[in-house]
Formats: C-alpha cells, sequence, structure tokens
C-alpha cells in the first residue's frame, strides 16, 4: 500500500523532470503528505499544469465526501471490476507527484520500523494514479484521487508486501494518454528493484502533524 509520502525535491528539479511550465503559487516542499490533504497531480500530458487533488478518491456517485478515507489506494488487480474505480481508469487517470514514498515494517516486538523508499538517481518521479470530480451538496466542486498499489518488488518485500505503481518515465504521458485498457494495464506492474533505495528514517515521521525534512533522514545505524 502507499498511505505516506514525499515531495521535498528543489522545484527546479521538479519543472526539469516533469517538463512543468511554472508552478503553481501554494507549491512548497513536503516531507511527510498524510491521506486526506492535498497531493500535487498532472491530468493533462499537454498542458502539464500541477494540479492539488484530495488524497482519497471520491466518486462522483457518492453520498458524502468521507467515503475517500478508504480509498487513498486502488488494488491494480481489480481496478476494472470495482465501481469505484472502472470510469476512472477508463477516463481519469492522473500523475501523483513524488520523490519517495514511506512504509513500515511490522516487529515481533516493538514498534513498527518506517523506512523511505526513493529512486537511487535521487530524481523526482510519479505514481500512476486516478483522479474523480465530486460536487458537495452545495454544488462545490472536489476533485480527488488515489494511488494504484501493485505487488511488492524484491527491495519492498521484506517490508510489506504491497507498493505504489511508480511508472517508469517513459511511460508518463502515455499514462494519461493511451485508451487501449491492456496496454493500461501493463504499467501496473512493480518498479525495478535495482533502480531503488531503501532507507531507514526515524520514527518521527510517525506523526502526521510533522511535516519537516527530519522526517526524511536516515536513522545512523
Amino acid at each position: 500500500m502507499c498511505g505516506r509520502f514525499t515531495l521535498a525535491i528543489e522545484p527546479e528539479e521538479l519543472q526539469a523532470e516533469f517538463q512543468i511550465p511554472d508552478l503553481p503559487a501554494e507549491w512548497h516542499q513536503r516531507y511527510n503528505i498524510a491521506p486526506t490533504q492535498s497531493v500535487a497531480a498532472i491530468l493533462d500530458a499537454n498542458q502539464r499544469d500541477i494540479e492539488f487533488l484530495h488524497w482519497g478518491l471520491v466518486p462522483s456517485w457518492a453520498k458524502y465526501m468521507s467515503v475517500g478515507i478508504r480509498m487513498i489506494n486502488a488494488r491494480a488487480e481489480s481496478l476494472t471490476e470495482k465501481p469505484s474505480f472502472r470510469s476512472a481508469f477508463s477516463k481519469r487517470r492522473c500523475l501523483i507527484l513524488t520523490d519517495g514514498y514511506y512504509e513500515w515494517k511490522k516487529n515481533i516486538k516493538g514498534p513498527s520500523t518506517p523506512y523511505r523508499f526513493t529512486l537511487k538517481t535521487g530524481k523526482p518521479f510519479a505514481f500512476a494514479g486516478l483522479w474523480e470530480s465530486w460536487r458537495n451538496p452545495e454544488g462545490g466542486e472536489l476533485k480527488s484521487c488515489t494511488i494504484i498499489t501493485c505487488a511488492a518488488n524484491k527491495i519492498v518485500l521484506p517490508i510489506h508486501d504491497r507498493m505504489p505503481v511508480m511508472l517508469l518515465r517513459e511511460k508518463y504521458w502515455f499514462w494519461l494518454e493511451e485508451t487501449n485498457p491492456e496496454e493500461l494495464k501493463s504499467f501496473l506492474i512493480p518498479f525495478p528493484s535495482e533502480l531503488m533505495n531503501a532507507t531507514q528514517v526515524g520514527r518521527i515521521v510517525n506523526n502526521v502533524k510533522i511535516d519537516t525534512q527530519e522526517c526524511t533522514l536516515p536513522v545512523v545505524q
């Protein structure tokens, strides 16, 4: 699964990687992004503008916004079967921007140990995401998203059996523009483990109220 991630890269690096013309005024570095918060995403392969989406997908037909808390992740294996994700998989895919994510290893004794997974290059990358537009009873619009997950690769598996779908750079824009469902499904596979790093970080990241660089600092063994 994916329940916490970062976007702490320098703005120039983010713009270069995704060919983003301008960053929105509200963009700032994030070290501990949590569900129900706003996440940076790209919805259109041509304009490549960043939009901020509510993390926790709220289907257009939902009665209440609160259903989104149960839909921060969507399993790749069942996207075309679940009514909550089927339409978005067909028509509303997005890139969710990040430079690393956290996962916790359960221990036989004591609290779980947090790890941060990044690319060996240190560059930002994108999760495969889905988005929806929902209108509340007052008529206001909420754009929300979910992160697709798949089976873990070799570097993640000792920590957790699931991982977010991390798209290869050459797949970014195809993910937004492709229309063939079978081709799209071929993107939803574990990222090559040899391209990733796993770093143990401090338990300060457990506190969602703390969003500072200290969350990403390696634990000195």
